[in-house]
């Protein structure tokens, strides 16, 4: 398995001049080459860097055109919960989780290639045997005389993809190796899933919905993940995953124990937004010997009575506590995330965000301080309650941003808002069919690039391919969709079963709560069968005390100041002088050798280099001076940072 990338523009120009197609991360295979091309589907307006990957590799667009040569393209992640939009140029989509699946498709895939092929039609029937996989050309389309989308199953046994469940998160399904880039990627720590799913029920919410049950992972298996981790990557932060981090049965317990196993050098735990009662006194202790990275609050609305309508089970007094415990704990910097055009809004719900990020900015942001207020339009997505409700046009949109702009004005206030341009075209790809296929080819054609990069987006484009093609995108997000109009993603089977979704959406417009089922009875959502499929929690255990560190602290006196000479050659020169530092930085860590850090809040590693070089340099020999710990061998450090550094870096002595 190898990676590839969607280039910047100025690289695309560049390739498509002198016709080099798209060329993997690892051995610099071009695309074509590959038996299957998987494509992670995470955002509705990355879509046409699909169209860039394929174009440069002479690829065709369309599944219809590609025969047995070419490589089998899938698809996969949250966007293929609807995967209709896409459809014509998928052969097929792996709908939910991929652990098992992925693996079951290659198999196929050999077995297929070792009989000496075959037709592609009969691959792809054999692969639709696999729960999880929808092949997109084994359901004929059609549109009523209103342009509703219906689609007929080729065959029988084949009318509906109920998506593939991961019944529990073990350590098989987790890579402890993974890939660590040179370059610094936006979250540039060590990733852990600690729980998949979320049993809180927000009516919105469309990860809520598709990643059900709740899995947590046990902490006996996080903590191996993070020792081996730690050691492969070279990281010294980590982040803890999942959509509500702060559900994690054992949280404290959790943080302590891998605050032990970074041993001290792991000075940075990123922690998602925690809800103001899981702030226990134990946990809020931890927190405080932690270096602080972003806190989020999701408080999604303004007033009391809209959240009870979305079934954000949080009150002001809950939000305002955590607001308060996190700027005591050393955060400088809360950022708050709410909707605007959620079903059932009134414009006292909109002025509800102003006076709630207010009340909270003059109580507790003191000193430097501040509130960040981030504003994006809902967009009724499938599989959710609010599926079938419209989404708010773009005059709303202005006339609620405007109103926010001119009432949010507080000195410690940052209001951020997404492009209302933007969020309708997220609505038109988040619930349109597959008439939407020409509109893309036609929109790359036109240019557009990176469109869910705000500085390369590109609406006059968009219009003009909406234009070429006569779609009219407020067809897909404007109108109301009945109860009894097919839905483009019907025959996706998420678990969640209909009757449920019906029932939450009365239930919303009622402002009936439902509990979450991890603290109370089953809501009867479908998705368990309480055999095979069912929610994984594990039960709290007494806090663990302090956890020893395998090895004990070394103290100033048993470390001694070492020169390391070393060359960068062929792509190493392109190392920028920070980057090379990162570099050796997580190679010494991979090594094992105890290293001396600085004292203080945030301990760096004491290392410092002779000169930096212009990138693109060459050097035969530069010199870095570290405080590694007295009594090594020069030879054991130079064969083992030469194990663990990239090609073209080599320590010399």
């Amino acid at each position: 398995a190898e990676r590839f990338f969607a280039p910047g523009l100025d690289m695309e120009a560049l390739m498509a001049e002198r016709g080099i197609p798209c060329l993997s991360m690892e051995s610099r295979q071009p695309l074509s080459s590959f038996d299957v091309i998987g494509i992670s589907l995470l955002y509705e307006l990355n879509f046409t860097n699909i169209l860039t990957l394929l174009s440069l590799s002479k690829i065709p667009f369309f599944a219809r055109e590609r025969d047995e040569s070419f490589p089998l393209v899938m698809g996969g992640g949250p966007c293929a919960f609807n995967p209709e939009p896409l459809a014509d140029f998928f052969d097929l989509f792996v709908i939910g989780d991929g652990e098992e699946v992925v693996l079951e498709i290659c198999q196929r895939v050999i077995e297929y290639k070792a009989c000496g092929g075959g037709s592609k039609k009969e691959l792809l029937r054999s692969l639709s045997r696999v729960q999880g996989v929808y092949v997109p050309s084994f359901f004929e389309p059609s549109w009523d005389e209103r342009g509703i989308q219906s689609l007929t199953p080729v065959y029988e046994d084949y009318t509906r993809v109920r998506r593939a469940i991961l019944p529990r998160l073990d350590l098989d399904s987790f890579p402890a190796d993974p890939i660590v880039p040179y370059a610094k990627p936006v979250h540039d720590r060590l990733r852990l899933e600690i729980a998949r799913g979320c049993s809180r029920g927000c009516r919105f919410c469309q990860a809520g919905m598709i990643y059900r049950p709740v899995r947590e992972r046990p902490l006996e298996d996080i903590l191996e993940i993070a020792r081996v981790s730690l050691k492969s990557t070279g990281y010294s932060d980590m982040t803890l995953l999942s959509l509500s981090t702060g559900d994690y049965s054992n949280l404290p317990g959790l943080m302590e124990a891998l605050l032990a196993v970074g041993q001290g050098h792991c000075n940075a735990i990123s922690l998602p937004s925690i809800r103001a009662e899981k702030l226990t006194p134990t946990l809020m202790n931890i927190i405080r010997t932690v270096r602080k990275t972003g806190f989020t609050i999701a408080p999604e609305a303004g007033t009391q009575r809209l959240r009870d309508i979305i079934n954000k089970n949080l009150t002001e007094d809950s939000i305002a506590q955590t607001v308060k415990n996190a700027l005591e704990l050393g955060w400088k910097n809360i950022k708050l995330y709410f909707m605007i055009g959620l079903p059932f809004e009134l414009m006292e719900d909109v002025q509800g965000i102003c006076d709630l990020s207010k009340r909270l900015a003059s109580s507790y942001a003191k000193g430097k301080k501040t509130i960040n207020v981030s504003v994006t339009s809902f967009i009724p997505k499938a599989h959710t309650p609010f599926q079938r409700h419209a989404q708010m046009d773009e005059k709303q949109t202005l006339e609620k941003l405007s109103h926010l702009k001119a009432c949010l004005r507080h000195r410690k206030i940052n209001l951020k808002w997404q492009d209302p341009q933007m969020s309708l075209l997220e609505g038109v790809w988040a619930r349109g069919d597959r008439k939407l296929s020409r509109l893309l080819v036609s929109a790359h054609e036109k240019g557009c690039r990176l469109d869910g990069w705000s500085d390369q987006f590109d609406f006059g484009l968009w219009e003009k391919a909406f234009d070429k093609t006569g779609i009219d995108p407020r067809f897909y997000t404007s109108r109301q969709r009945d109860e009894n109009e097919v839905l483009p993603w019907n025959h996706i089977d998420s678990g969640i079963s209909d009757r449920f979704l019906k029932k939450e959406f009365e239930k919303a417009r009622d402002r009936a709560l439902t509990p979450d089922c991890r603290e109370g009875d089953c809501t009867g959502c479908g998705i368990c069968d309480f055999k095979e499929v069912k929610p994984l929690v594990h039960h709290v255990t007494p806090e663990p005390g302090p956890v020893i560190p395998a090895q004990p602290p070394l103290g100033d006196g048993d470390f001694m100041k070492y020169e390391i000479l070393f060359s960068k050659l062929g792509n190493a020169r392109f190392f920028g002088h920070l980057e090379l530092a990162t570099v050796f930085q997580r190679a010494v860590r991979r090594t094992g050798f105890r290293v001396k850090y600085s004292k203080g809040f945030n301990p760096s590693m004491r290392m410092s280099f002779e000169n930096a070089l212009p990138v693109g340099l060459e050097s035969e020999e530069e010199s870095l001076f570290i405080f590694l710990e007295k009594g090594l061998c020069s030879q054991d450090i130079v064969s083992s940072l030469n194990q663990v550094l990239p090609r073209g870096l080599a320590v010399k002595s």
